[in-house]
């Protein structure tokens, strides 16, 4: 059985819910991975409104649309960063507030720990986001950064997520890591300090991206069979490295779409993430959850691209065999 295809609400946060409803199942897609942005999820509402998830979901049901998870990722990425007026453009004003540093971030580890207690109300057991990073700064490591300070970032993870995934495990509900730049997990090694960090529990596991992996020379369908018990959940993306001797890999400050940028996110299939390589390990881990494609493509209609994607994906997910090929030429051994 093909793995559900669903489409991560966030880079279409403009439109009403409903209306992207209609959309996505014009496009095919079985259900949508709800972001916690404009009106299509509202933690603080899922949490204090006892039938605001009936609505929701009846909304979504109308349409033919299901839900797997919802994405928390800008008030996630304000609990462990060096927060500043960046933070105020993506965070909701209760979370902001007079945007004093320590009290956003706090207010931020409350909002993670109702949006477990959101999902569990939604009938669902993933909640995909970022958890920042207070170390992403000292990437460089010039001037030279001593392994005491690194040690401090984790320590902080420790401190700041401990108690939020305390209320993961009481929801019941996961919370699925990003693995990406800014973040205190980027590649496969800060990945696993980040699990060791937390005590391995398990609570904390991944959103696997493969768009966020490829541009650093990480091989993604490795990181997969690193962590196949800790892959929740997987966004569908496709990012493009294409150095041409004047810019780098940092991108020389260059916004997303510039085609001097030394990479780029593309639309599925428009890339070079190995995809295939990617479900043949998502099926040797075992995973049976949703394909969500996230769509980000600066070059390319929004509509056009995510009814593509949708088709792509769906051409390219199989099932694994439960036979060896040449189990037909078993006669008992003779």
């Amino acid at each position: 059985m093909s793995r559900p295809v669903t489409l991560c609400t966030g880079q279409w946060a403009d439109l009403p819910l409903e209306t992207l409803a209609v959309k996505a199942k014009a496009f095919g897609f079985d259900g949508l991975e709800l972001a916690c942005a404009g009106d299509h999820f509202e933690v603080a509402k899922a949490v204090s409104d006892p039938a605001y998830c009936d609505r929701k979901r009846k909304t979504l049901e109308r349409y033919g649309m299901q839900v797997f998870s919802i994405s928390n990722h800008l008030a996630g990425q304000a609990v462990l960063d060096h927060v500043d007026a960046r933070h105020k453009a993506i965070l909701p004003a209760y979370i902001w507030g007079d945007g004093n540093p320590a009290g956003v971030s706090a207010r931020a580890a409350e909002d993670m720990k109702n949006a477990a207690r959101a999902a569990r109300n939604l009938g669902i057991g993933v909640v995909n986001g970022f958890t920042g990073s207070s170390i992403w700064h000292l990437l460089y490591s010039f001037p030279p950064v001593s392994a005491a300070m690194i040690d401090e970032g984790f320590r902080l993870l420790a401190e700041r997520w401990n108690p939020i995934l305390d209320v993961f495990g009481e929801c019941g509900v996961r919370f699925a890591l990003e693995v990406h730049p800014t973040e205190i997990a980027f590649d496969l090694y800060s990945a696993q300090r980040a699990v060791e960090t937390l005590g391995n529990r398990a609570e904390f596991g991944f959103n696997f991206d493969p768009s966020h992996l490829i541009w650093q020379g990480v091989d993604p369908a490795r990181f997969i069979r690193r962590f196949p018990e800790r892959i929740f959940h997987v966004h569908m993306k496709d990012a493009i490295v294409r150095l041409d001797g004047s810019s780098g890999i940092l991108s020389s400050h260059l916004n997303f779409g510039d085609p001097r940028r030394g990479w780029d996110f593309r639309s599925l299939g428009r890339g070079g993430v190995d995809f295939e390589a990617i479900i043949r390990a998502l099926n040797d881990a075992g995973y049976e959850g949703p394909l969500s494609v996230e769509w980000e493509d600066n070059g390319m209609d929004r509509e056009h691209g995510a009814r593509e994607a949708c088709e792509y994906v769906r051409k390219l997910d199989f099932p694994p065999s439960r036979l060896a090929f040449d189990a037909a030429f078993d006669k008992g051994g003779k």
